[in-house]
């Protein structure tokens, strides 16, 4: 998106590629039907920045969604707007978009540069390379960072770009949007792993959020879970673990979960009681059980429906996580996204220190802050030169 803006504007962009091809992480986020971004409105959709929202705002109100959902468009990708506000290709995939857009960069004079591995500076300042044919030195006039976190290392981005930076304030990288890891007896492992829970809730602190989850046979993660990953994450940090509650039936109050359970059995055993009294999915009658056979007393059975707790005990590693938190701290850098200490060097994307949930936020801030640091390289160099 910065070789992109620069062209726009005259300039001349180079991309260096670590892996054999390029977007390769963008391209596994179309595996899930590439969310690009969300249609929430301002000054609503910052707020899922959290504490980076002050250093974020101005980048994404200056290329907000719906500028986004033109630049898709103008590339020959229709979108659409689910009923949940995401905004998707009608393609569901990344692989049509990739395309047409490497195909603009191309025509507008962008080199890209495969396997070229960053390995730092050179005495004389310059930016060293290791290559198939040996290591390489460049000398540009400005330079983006657009280096990543550290999640699906496999696909390019594994953070070993700090060593590099080490005289740049970083957050540690941390999973964001991961899963957590919960003690599961075996016989739930063995029949549910990989099933899904639909139209649940689930509830940590004072937040609340309704979604879809999936078991895994070391824990639990999936849409809702994400939503609630940065204070879990933070809470087990601190603590060693934490407690997570789990409504298997949000659309009913608890009340009504209780006379409902309150009517007699009749000899039926207690997977066909909840079945038919709440129409609990089988995995829901698997998690009521599991509780029951750790020590929950059948007394608090609707308490088990509308509020099970679920002791997390973990982070899933970022090898799994959709994306990380931490990276350069905003305050090694300028309103133009250039490190304050290192002139004409430029930052952006999942580098720096922010995170954000799934539905588009995502893409939405690496879009965006990649656009700023294009237009904040090239004024700089104006300026530059006017000096």
């Amino acid at each position: 998106m910065a070789a992109e803006t620069i062209a726009a504007r005259g300039g001349r962009a180079l991309v260096f590629e670590r892996m054999p091809s390029p977007a390769r992480k963008f391209l596994m986020a179309g595996r899930g039907g590439l969310n690009l971004t969300h249609s929430e409105p301002m000054p609503g959709f910052c707020r899922h920045y959290g504490a980076a929202e002050p250093a974020l705002s101005a980048a994404i109100e200056a290329f907000p969604p719906s500028a986004l959902m033109d630049w898709a468009e103008g590339l020959g990708q229709p979108l659409f707007t689910g009923s949940s506000g995401r905004v998707f290709p009608k393609a569901m995939k990344a692989s049509p978009l990739l395309r047409a857009w490497l195909a603009r960069l191309a025509a507008a004079g962008v080199e890209i540069r495969t396997r070229h591995d960053w390995l730092g500076f050179s005495p004389d300042g310059g930016l060293r390379f290791a290559t198939p044919e040996g290591e390489i030195a460049a000398h540009p006039a400005a330079m983006v960072l657009a280096l990543g976190g550290a999640s699906w290392p496999r696909l390019g981005a594994d953070g070993g770009w700090v060593s590099c930076l080490s005289d740049v304030p970083v957050a540690p990288l941390r999973p964001a949007n991961m899963g957590f890891r919960i003690d599961w007896s075996a016989h739930l492992v063995e029949r549910f792993a990989g099933t899904p829970l639909k139209r649940i809730s689930l509830s940590f602190a004072d937040q609340t959020r309704r979604g879809e989850a999936m078991l895994t046979r070391d824990g639990i993660e999936g849409g809702a879970v994400y939503a609630l990953a940065a204070p879990l994450r933070e809470a087990i940090a601190a603590n060693g673990s934490c407690t997570l509650e789990l409504d298997l039936r949000p659309d009913l109050e608890a009340a009504e979960v209780a006379r409902r359970l309150a009517a007699p059995r009749r000899g039926q055993s207690l997977s066909a009681f909840l079945r038919k009294t709440i129409a609990l999915a089988p995995v829901g009658i698997a998690l009521v059980q599991e509780a029951l056979h750790a020590g929950a007393s059948q007394d608090t059975l609707p308490a088990l429906v509308k509020a099970m707790p679920l002791r997390l005990t973990g982070t899933q590693g970022l090898d799994r996580a959709i994306s990380s938190a931490g990276g350069i701290s905003f305050g090694a850098l300028d309103t133009r996204f250039m490190l304050r200490d290192r002139p004409g060097i430029f930052a952006a994307g999942e580098m720096l220190d922010w995170e954000a949930p799934t539905g588009g936020y995502l893409l939405q801030a690496c879009f965006a802050t990649g656009r700023a640091a294009g237009q904040g390289a090239l004024d700089w160099l104006g300026e530059t030169r006017k000096d």
